[in-house]
């Protein structure tokens, strides 16, 4: 019998924390054959060679594509998607994959896409129908959507606006964020523990900060993140567990703000490239906030029932629960909130929170899926009309 070609393609330490099991679950499965492609910044030095540790952890990488530019100007991106999109047909007509599986929204994960459509290789796609409209990766993932053949979406809403976009609701699977499996299945580690693998004490106050260029804002993101700055220093007794953004348009404004910050800072701030999942989730259980924009402040931070400060508009429109404080990328307004997250009334909120990113094992549920899809006339879609 002849094994289902599954293709994964990962391009970022996040999304790769997000597909952990979904991986392993592919990789156990005796009638399955797992075929991993790695790109972007997991084979960038400046962002960690991520790389290895996907090869540390038990994966064998079938394919590496090399595309990420030294440079974070629109030209630079844009370029590398062009590359990316060159490599990927070539990867394609040599894996002959049966199925190609991605995740999000990036460019990096459009171009990818783009070359499996044109390859005439069905396409599965995990966390569709999100928005986050301070970014361009709001339109890469409805573009994401529309190139692909099965949908695993995290919520309700988010099946309901994949097929807005015209997808047939038989191909849309509402299974939860595969994410959420790491916090059941991995052993977190304890304070003390922790501690030690980030070589850093913490304190009374300690946050975990998080911060990407709104892709879609021209040169905000110094001024913004300055602001940021500028609120935290106003916390002398907190700790501060810095990690580094994407290579995202102007990401490196960001880089080395946070490492100027950290060199005079020392003793209250440490900075990393990638904390990696355990580390990453482990210090959600020992921090008092998540500060920042990133999307695991909403999708991850949750089933800790820690809060969320999250800044400015990078995650506006995406579904949000009660630990998640909105606020404008003002010090004051970030102030503000970060003291009334510490308040009698919003820590009885915390206690009462569902992540409405769902519960454990919605990976093994999206590899049943994967297995069992009949694929034979997937190609021709027809624009489900409401």
């Amino acid at each position: 019998m002849n094994k289902r070609k599954i293709c994964v393609i990962t391009g970022t330490r996040a999304e790769y924390g997000l597909m952990y099991w979904l991986l392993k679950a592919i990789q156990e499965d005796e009638e399955l054959e797992l075929q991993l492609v790695v790109t972007g910044m997991h084979l960038s030095p400046e962002f960690g060679m991520t790389y290895q540790n996907i090869e540390e952890q038990g994966f064998r990488i079938d394919r590496k594509v090399e595309v990420l530019m030294s440079s974070d100007t629109s030209v630079g991106v844009s370029k590398s998607m062009g590359l990316t999109m060159i490599s990927f047909s070539e990867v394609f007509e040599q894996l002959k994959p049966d199925i190609c599986v991605v995740l999000g929204d990036r460019y990096e994960i459009f171009s990818a896409a783009s070359a499996a459509m044109i390859s005439r290789i069905p396409i599965a796609h995990l966390h569709g129908g999100e928005t986050t409209e301070g970014a361009f990766d709001e339109a890469l993932r409805h573009s994401i959507t529309k190139m692909s053949h099965l949908h695993f979406v995290a919520t309700k809403e988010y099946a309901k606006r994949v097929i807005q976009l015209g997808e047939n609701p038989d191909n849309v699977f509402n299974l939860g964020s595969p994410g959420i499996d790491n916090i059941f299945n991995l052993d977190l580690l304890n304070k003390e523990d922790f501690e030690k693998s980030i070589d850093f004490k913490l304190g009374e106050k300690n946050f975990l900060i998080t911060f990407h260029p709104v892709t879609l804002e021209n040169n905000t993101s110094e001024r913004q993140f300055q602001k940021l700055l500028d609120a935290l220093s106003s916390f002398e007794d907190a700790k501060l567990i810095f990690t580094m953004p994407n290579s995202d348009t102007d990401g490196r404004i960001i880089i080395k703000m946070i490492n100027d910050y950290v060199s005079k800072n020392k003793e209250k701030a440490v900075a990393f490239q990638s904390l990696g999942q355990l580390r990453y989730l482990s210090a959600l259980q020992h921090i008092d906030a998540v500060i920042g924009n990133s999307s695991s402040g909403l999708a991850e931070a949750p089933s800790f029932k820690v809060a969320t400060i999250n800044i400015g508009d990078r995650q506006k429109g995406r579904l949000k629960a009660n630990s998640v404080l909105d606020c404008l990328p003002e010090k004051k307004e970030i102030i503000d909130m970060i003291n009334y997250s510490y308040s009698e009334t919003f820590q009885n909120i915390l206690k009462k929170v569902v992540n409405p990113y769902g519960e454990a094992g919605a990976s093994e549920k999206i590899k049943d899926v994967l297995k069992k899809s009949n694929l034979e006339n997937i190609l021709l879609k027809h624009f489900y009309d409401l």
